[in-house]
């Protein structure tokens, strides 16, 4: 489906036992699926098998999930080039217990931006978590929009054909889209597919652009060297899925530059995986090497500047500013614009400041 594409390409969707948050304290494996391969199925690899018979898992995660231990076959771990035969017993054991994901409403804040009955525009502060996940199963967007919505009875915050129509990382700040009723999902996720949407990010990265504008192609797909991290491939590879990005910058300041970004397609860290490709990392993205010193001096008062820049806005400096589509009903054209939140804005003035002094 169309909304389950979005999904993918706006999130890490990652195998739960291969997330950071996970815990092998005790040692103890926990079965969290399990597949009889079925009868007649003839010699297969059993990455191919399970790419083929599970969704959203890619091979190259289910070879890491061999390559962890975490891959069974009749009861003994297997490598991704086991080759599977009829009645075997496949499980996935992972090193802590299976967490219900059952959606509960939460009575948490939400910054509501417009609403009506097809369709909400909310802002997410940094540091929130838009969806549930390892190690994030309570507090994140979506248990705080099922309380907003509690008392709608056509909304089921556990059904996926309502709710987020995209999403953005957890220490992003901005404006996502959340749909209330079948019908407008499907719509939206339309728009979003055939990149008939307008989106615009707002980033401080570091080091100084030749060009005042420009255009990024590249397939985005895991890094092999570090699976929480994306990395960007040739176009024509058969590596990760295609993305286009637009830049212009907004402001200079010498060792890092303001830019506006320009989303054509929404994979999961775009902006920031494709900044991070041209040598302008995001200012404060630990993930991209953003938290080094990579432009400046060596003089302990330029470090010391630096490091109260990373403490005003201790992570990746990077806002969902604007967000536009067709509404799903009337079709009228909705344009949303978020100001910059207070932490984003209190590192560019310290640059700005900075800029001045020097000059």
């Amino acid at each position: 489906m169309i909304e389950e594409q979005i999904f993918e390409d706006e999130e890490l969707l990652l195998d739960e036992g291969l997330e950071e948050e996970s815990s092998k304290a005790d040692g103890q494996l926990y079965e969290h699926l399990r597949l009889e391969v079925d009868r007649g199925q003839e010699p297969l690899r059993i990455d191919k098998y399970l790419t083929e018979h599970t969704q959203h898992s890619s091979r190259n995660r289910i070879q890491q999930a061999a390559e962890a231990g975490f891959l069974h076959v009749n009861g003994k771990p297997v490598k991704s080039n086991y080759k599977v035969r009829a009645g075997d017993i496949i499980t996935l054991m992972l090193d802590r217990p299976h967490f219900d994901t059952t959606i509960v409403p939460e009575e948490l804040p939400l910054d509501v931006r417009y609403e009506d009955d097809d369709l909400m525009v909310v802002y997410k502060p940094a540091g929130m978590v838009v969806h549930p996940g390892c190690g994030n199963f309570h507090g994140t967007l979506v248990h705080a929009v099922a309380w907003h919505l509690r008392n709608l009875p056509t909304y089921d915050p556990n059904d996926p054909q309502v709710g987020l129509v995209h999403r953005i990382d957890k220490d992003t700040s901005g404006l996502l889209l959340v749909a209330k009723t079948p019908e407008a999902k499907s719509i939206l996720g339309k728009q979003f597919f055939h990149h008939e949407t307008n989106r615009s990010y707002v980033a401080l990265v570091w080091g100084n652009f030749v060009e005042d504008e420009g255009r990024i192609e590249g397939n985005i797909g895991r890094d092999p060297k570090d699976r929480l991290r994306m990395a960007v491939f040739p176009p024509d590879s058969e590596i990760g899925k295609p993305a286009v990005t637009h830049w212009r910058v907004l402001e200079r300041y010498g060792y890092t530059t303001l830019v506006e970004c320009h989303l054509e397609t929404g994979r999961t860290h775009q902006i920031r995986a494709h900044m991070k490709h041209l040598g302008h990392p995001l200012f404060a993205d630990e993930r991209y090497g953003g938290t080094e010193i990579l432009r400046g001096e060596r003089s302990a008062s330029y470090k010391a500047f630096i490091q109260n820049c990373f403490k005003l806005c201790p992570r990746q400096v990077l806002h969902a500013q604007t967000l536009g589509f067709r509404h799903p009903t009337t079709g009228d054209q909705m344009d949303f614009t978020s100001p910059l939140p207070d932490d984003m804005l209190a590192v560019i003035e310290k640059w700005r400041k900075r800029l001045t002094i020097e000059h």
